[in-house]
């Protein structure tokens, strides 16, 4: 893991949803390994708009577009009204993410717990750094 995302996930709580058990061990173990506490994971939207409204503090999210045949939108939206940054982890092709969210931070699967660790934390030093 290189020391940028080491130094900006340390200590930030890190909303995960992925609905493949495997991808979803990965980034909880990538994320845990430079010290970020973890929300979840979550492999349903009705789980992951649950811990939304449990929890008030959200520095950052890993979201895979398409959990369990629903998809991840509404928590974007919602995350997105919380000013939280996040990034999309998707195998879909770019023509398949709506139009409203195909500017955000995405990472094309398959990607490694670590490259999606990575690309959060540039997200959350550019979004620091204003």
């Amino acid at each position: 893991m290189s020391e940028l995302a080491s130094t900006d996930l340390h200590g930030r709580r890190i909303l995960v949803a992925e609905d493949e058990y495997m991808i979803a061990q990965e980034i909880v173990d990538a994320l845990s390994d430079v010290g970020a506490t973890i929300l979840g994971p979550v492999s349903r939207l009705k789980d992951a708009i649950r811990l939304l409204t449990m929890e008030n503090r959200i520095d950052g999210a890993l979201l895979d577009v398409n959990l369990s045949n629903e998809a991840i939108w509404p928590v974007v939206d919602a995350l997105q009204a919380r000013a939280v940054p996040l990034v999309l982890a998707t195998g879909y092709d770019t023509s398949a993410i709506p139009a409203a969210y195909a500017g955000l931070p995405r990472c094309e699967k398959p990607a490694t717990g670590q490259d999606l660790a990575r690309t959060l934390a540039k997200v959350i030093t550019d979004v620091t750094r204003g």
